[in-house]
């Protein structure tokens, strides 16, 4: 049965005059978010107003009595409720490291320690992680570190995990965020204020069953309606009244939207995002709003529509069209080169320059762009974003205003003006030479899988001929044939074989080297028979041959393998010898240069 459902500012479930805390049942998995969704959370906040709706938790009250300490047990929503502890904490480590802080800014952080611990109890961390991977001990540890928990205990390698690297990261957004604001104080004093008037729903529930039947509820009775729901209905309401009896007609024309944008909402709300920030110049008399995000979607559209609906349907048909061939759900006709790298782009997770590309393809003949001009832009942007998702460099929250302010300015350009411009901008912006090697050399797998993944496919293709062309982009179900396959195993439970050759018998030696080691591009390889190489030894997977006969592992016939198959052994400086082999192709591959004409 539910005991209660509320809507709640983060500051109210977090209050420091309760004794609530919020305790993660064993059975729940481990801190699983990663720097997309540290960022997404972070963003969201930054870029929308205060009030901003975080979702929903659900917690087991199984108390009777009102308690000096009352513990929930949180069993949905564990996820965003430690990420928003931890980005908490980062501010709370910000304010403290600053110089003279004011009377009331001394309160203002005594009052963020204790929605972190209680109050009356200054011991009692707020919220109690699962134990599963440590999530518990380095959640603690966090908080050491931030000065608001005593005595303790260091916990081996915690760095390496993902509770103290979300922490890092947030630590590093911040930073980044101060560094753009002349008063420090007030910032951070803001930021703090969108965390704690964002909201989520506390649904309170008696029991296990009672919590299982919500589930069950939540997942099977359908879904609330969508932004791009509402704008669809406020699109042919206008139209309908306009013209009566057209309703199955205008919704044939919205159905085209649709079909051409496909059947994922990220991408279709994203397009309508895009589709403003990318015109907005053209629609400044009709809307004011300086970005387009997803909480003022509704109100930006409700006026494109009110304005002219007639006139915005004919645009979101032409424009949804050239999206698809952007995004790579439809090729440029009779352009084989362009859809490619287009679809290149879509792989190294360039989707923040869709809004340029929308201006290039809708003006294309105003400014004069040849398809030599359309090729030389996507095959720069490929390299631009190669090392933005490696360096994140410029930040993720800047990409948008970038690419807006771009989009802008080639209005005045002509032909290969607007190339050679668009090259210099984003030049300016992205990440150094140095930087770029850093990271590359850093643990890039488990810093960003899809750009690793990205890296290796490419220079594996480099190489490929007519007659050795394999797709390496072929799914099986929704995952791919060809994978990442580790050498080096990055399982916590290192075989004896592996401990005995990276480490000479040495367990301990083995631990530090695959925490150190195991997610760097030296280390990394394509393989489509991962799950049969997995934990085998070195020899095993230069050998291994499928049931058939056929060479699956280090000899079947890759680049990227062929010095593998000859190795005798695999050791750690053999590792960075690759690394540092790996990374000078990708530096050389991805210039921030145009591309020399054919």
């Amino acid at each position: 049965m539910i005991k209660s459902v509320f809507n709640y500012p983060v500051s109210t479930l977090l209050d420091i005059e309760s004794g609530v805390i919020y305790a993660i049942p064993r059975y729940q998995r481990e801190y699983t978010w990663s720097r997309a969704q540290w960022d997404a959370l972070f963003d969201d906040l930054l870029e929308n107003e205060p009030n901003y709706f975080l979702g929903s938790i659900i917690c087991i009250n199984q108390s009777q009595d009102a308690l000096s300490v009352q513990s929930l047990e949180l069993v949905d929503g564990q996820q965003r409720m430690t990420t928003l502890s931890l980005l908490l904490a980062a501010i709370y480590q910000s304010f403290r490291v600053l110089p003279n802080l004011g009377m009331e800014q001394q309160i203002e952080l005594y009052n963020l320690k204790h929605k972190l611990v209680l109050k009356r109890k200054s011991d009692q961390p707020r919220l109690i992680p699962q134990v599963q991977n440590n999530n518990q001990q380095d959640y603690f540890a966090v908080l050491g570190k931030a000065g608001i928990l005593d005595d303790v205990e260091q916990v081996q390698h915690a760095g390496n995990r993902r509770v103290l690297k979300a922490y890092r990261h947030f630590l590093w957004r911040i930073e980044q965020y101060l560094q753009e604001l002349s008063e420090p104080v007030a910032g951070l004093q803001a930021l703090l204020d969108k965390v704690n008037t964002a909201t989520l729903v506390k649904i309170e529930v008696a029991g296990h069953s009672d919590a299982y039947t919500l589930f069950e509820s939540l997942n099977n009775r359908g879904v609330p309606l969508t932004a791009i729901d509402l704008i669809k209905n406020k699109l042919l309401a206008v139209l309908e009244a306009k013209d009566s009896g057209s309703i199955d007609k205008h919704y044939n024309r919205w159905k085209k939207v649709i079909d051409a944008l496909g059947d994922d909402y990220a991408v279709q709300e994203r397009f309508f995002r895009q589709y403003y920030n990318a015109f907005k110049p053209d629609l400044k008399d009709i809307v004011s709003v300086p970005v387009a995000t997803k909480s003022n979607l509704m109100q930006v559209y409700e006026k494109l529509i009110a304005h002219d609906a007639e006139s915005f349907l004919q645009a979101m048909i032409r424009l949804s069209a050239h999206y698809a061939q952007i995004v790579g759900y439809r090729a440029v006709p009779e352009q084989p080169k362009l859809s490619g790298l287009l679809l290149s782009l879509d792989r190294i997770q360039g989707a923040a320059a869709y809004l340029l590309l929308m201006v290039l393809f809708e003006r294309k003949d105003t400014l004069e762009l040849e398809q030599e001009h359309l090729e030389q832009v996507v095959h720069f942007l490929i390299a631009f974003f190669v090392r933005r998702n490696t360096t994140d460099l410029p930040p993720t929250r800047d990409l948008t205003r970038i690419f807006m302010d771009v989009a802008e300015t080639v209005l005045a350009l002509k032909g290969q003006a607007v190339v050679s411009h668009i090259q210099q901008r984003l030049t300016g912006e992205s990440a150094s030479d140095e930087q770029f090697e850093k990271s590359l050399k850093g643990p890039i797998y488990e810093d960003n899988k899809a750009v690793c993944r990205f890296v290796l496919c490419a220079l594996e293709e480099s190489r490929m001929t007519l007659e050795t062309r394999v797709d390496l982009w072929a799914l099986k179900g929704k995952q791919y044939v060809w994978t990442i396959e580790h050498i080096f195993p990055q399982g916590e439970n290192i075989p004896d074989t592996w401990v005995q050759m990276i480490a000479n018998g040495d367990a301990a030696l083995a631990e530090q080297h695959r925490q150190t080691y195991a997610h760097c591009l030296g280390n990394l390889t394509i393989s489509g028979y991962n799950s049969a190489l997995g934990n085998k030894s070195f020899a095993e997977k230069q050998s291994r041959l499928d049931s058939q006969g056929r060479k699956v592992g280090y000899n079947n016939g890759l680049h990227l393998n062929q010095a593998l198959a000859n190795e005798t052994s695999w050791t750690v400086e053999k590792l960075k010898a690759r690394t540092d082999q790996l990374v000078a192709e990708v530096m050389a591959k991805y210039p921030l240069e145009l591309p020399p004409k054919d």
